[in-house]
């Protein structure tokens, strides 16, 4: 290939000249790189490089974006390499034009020490009045000189010092209302830094978090943060105090907006945040937002997904994107924190994929309490750590998202082999990595035990919380006490706690200060099961008890109130002999002057039958080579 015929000569100044939204028609410019060279960042975020381009007429800085890293790292790109550029955003940046470049292929190396043409900067100061000349140099103009000095061709004429300057900006925007009509210059994330002013992007709002206080001797106040992302990067953004009152209702997750400066841009805190980039946002005074109401050309959540099965090579707190079918959705429950004292509303998830193994996944607060995907449903998160307690868990972090049934290819490949045969798959577990099939598997927090055996090995005797799975059916409910009269108040989170009728009409929470013309009854119940070793009593709350009835507490306590005895009745007798897995907790509990084992339901998910067969047909299976037979 003829190196110096394939440049795209002048494109450089095109580009300066050319709107951002359309940049589109100047197509796939080729260039040569003259510069590559690494940026050092913040500890522990990707490497960066800066690089040169010369298209024989001008030359001009730009920045490889990280997703495109590997062209670099990879040795493909180096100096004097002939590259088309598929895919790159202009800039204006301190009174110079910069190209991120997003996509990009090596056509031929060339010589490392040689440059094409007799390029000069695109900012070069021009003299008042004269016209651009066309410089585009001949063949003969080729050099053999370093890049960084003139070579024997023929040379560039010095400009006067004292001749006035005419750089240019790129043009601004003007597509939309924004305190004068122009956006200005469309900056790419992925270029941010503090050395940047006066910029614009325009990016898609990917996460919103919560409104969180803190209270010290310094005083009080208030935060939140969201994730920006374009094309080229993710950044995140906190607001404070005024910030948060401004800004917390105008940022919608899945908007596109543009954002302004003034806007303080400083190192990230990589341990508040699981966004890939050296700096973070904080919104001021005067920071400009405005929605787009074009949303083209900026990306959806973007993810790296890990497998479930590679989990096991992670490293421990460390953070990733992951997804997954829904095999079990536990109930909510409530900790305490050991450092700030305070409660906090936690649910646990199991997700299986098509590598065969499982992973319990934690979500918290008021995500865990508004959580409502069903089983067998596909769930993307994006910023959960990695944890090594009990084999490899995951907690979703609040920095992190959720998507249920999100639209993207992994989701569709996944849903396609869940349908077909993942659900009758058995799968491996971190925590002792075999097939969780029975009983037989040997433990595991898993495994499926036997009533007998949950007995035999004392489980919830020690000093500790124990979890268990039995397969059982119900025997008996106890129908005296079923339901509790429980407070309505939802934000800003579930009261739950019980209300006292005062007087007619008037039932007093004494947590929340409030009255209610009615309570809300919630389930509280004692349900006997067994298996076909032996029997045990467990206790199960409003969201077990709701599965288990088919119907609310609400309604049966009015079936119960307006004398339905009958249809009281019939209702625990249809809940009877139903069969479930149970996941249980064991916990030394004090009654009286007495100490007993409480067995609790955390949830109770109904057989899936053609599984259970499966997973009986295999456990038959490894006494295939058995003499004798037997019956399960």
């Amino acid at each position: 290939m003829d190196a110096f015929g394939a440049i795209s000569h002048g494109v450089l100044r095109q580009i300066a000249d050319t709107p951002p939204e359309n940049l589109d028609s100047i197509g796939t410019p080729i260039l040569q790189c003259c510069s590559i060279k690494a940026i050092n960042g913040a500890p522990g975020a990707p490497q960066r490089f800066r690089v040169v381009f010369n298209d024989t007429n001008n030359f001009i800085q730009g920045m490889i974006a990280t997703q495109a890293n590997e062209i670099v790292t990879s040795g493909q790109l180096k100096r004097g390499s002939i590259c088309r550029l598929n895919k790159f955003q202009a800039s204006f940046i301190k009174e110079k034009h910069i190209l991120v470049i997003i996509d990009i292929d090596v056509l031929q190396e060339y010589g490392e020490h040689e440059k094409l043409g007799m390029p000069v900067a695109l900012d070069a100061a021009k003299a008042e009045g004269e016209e651009e000349q066309d410089v585009k140099p001949q063949p003969g103009n080729i050099t053999g000189g370093n890049f960084y000095g003139n070579g024997s061709g023929t040379k560039q004429q010095p400009q006067s010092t004292n001749q006035s300057t005419n750089q240019r900006a790129l043009p601004s925007r003007s597509n939309g209302p924004s305190n004068g009509g122009s956006h200005g210059n469309i900056h790419p994330i992925d270029s941010l830094s503090p050395y940047s002013h006066k910029w614009t992007i325009k990016a898609r709002c990917t996460h919103k978090g919560e409104i969180k206080t803190w209270h010290n001797k310094n005083g009080e106040g208030k935060l939140f943060s969201v994730n920006f992302l374009d094309e080229t990067g993710e950044i995140r953004a906190t607001g404070f105090n005024d910030a948060v009152d401004t800004w917390y209702d105008v940022l919608q997750e899945g908007s596109v907006y543009y954002v302004s400066t003034p806007m303080k841009v400083q190192f990230a805190k990589k341990q508040f945040s699981n966004v890939n980039h050296d700096y973070e946002l904080t919104f001021e005074k005067d920071t400009l937002v405005e929605k787009a109401e074009d949303m083209g050309g900026v990306p959806q959540v973007r993810y790296s997904f890990t497998t479930i099965a590679d989990l096991q090579t992670v490293e421990k707190d460390s953070t990733i994107d992951c997804i997954g079918v829904l095999s079990e959705v536990g109930e909510t429950s409530e900790i305490v924190s050991k450092t700030t004292q305070k409660p906090y509303s936690k649910r646990e998830l199991t997700l299986v994929d098509n590598t065969g193994f499982n992973v319990r996944l934690t979500i918290w607060g008021k995500t865990a309490e508004s959580f409502d995907a069903r089983p067998e449903s596909v769930v993307a998160f994006k910023g959960v750590k990695v944890s090594d307690f009990g084999g490899r868990s995951l907690s979703l972090l609040s920095s992190g998202s959720m998507s249920i049934e999100p639209d993207i290819e992994e989701a569709y490949k996944l849903k396609g082999w869940y349908d077909g045969s993942g659900r009758n798959e058995q799968f491996a577990s971190h925590a002792n990595s075999m097939p969780t099939v029975g009983a037989a598997t040997g433990g595991g927090r898993d495994a499926i035990h036997t009533i007998a055996k949950v007995l035999e090995d004392n489980i919830g005797m020690g000093d500790t919380t124990e979890y268990y799975n039995i397969k059982a059916s119900i025997l008996y409910i106890k129908s005296e006490s079923f339901a509790y009269p429980a407070c309505q108040t939802q934000q800003p989170k579930p009261c739950n706690k019980k209300v006292i009728e005062v007087e007619e009409g008037n039932w007093r929470c004494e947590a929340c200060d409030r009255s209610w013309p009615r309570p809300d009854y919630r389930y509280i119940m004692s349900i006997s099961v067994c298996d076909h070793t032996s029997q045990i009593w467990l206790s199960g709350f409003n969201e077990t008890a709701l599965q288990i009835m088919g119907m609310s507490a609400n309604d049966l306590m009015a079936m119960k109130e307006e004398g339905d005895e009958k249809g009281v009745t019939e209702a625990f007798q249809n809940a009877t002999c139903q069969s479930f897995i149970f996941k249980c907790r064991a916990k030394m509990d004090t009654y009286g002057d007495q100490q007993r084992v409480r067995h609790q339901i955390q949830y109770a998910n109904p057989i899936d039958f053609p599984r259970e067969s499966k997973k009986l047909a295999d456990l038959i299976k490894l006494y295939g080579d058995s003499d004798s037979l037997f019956v399960c």
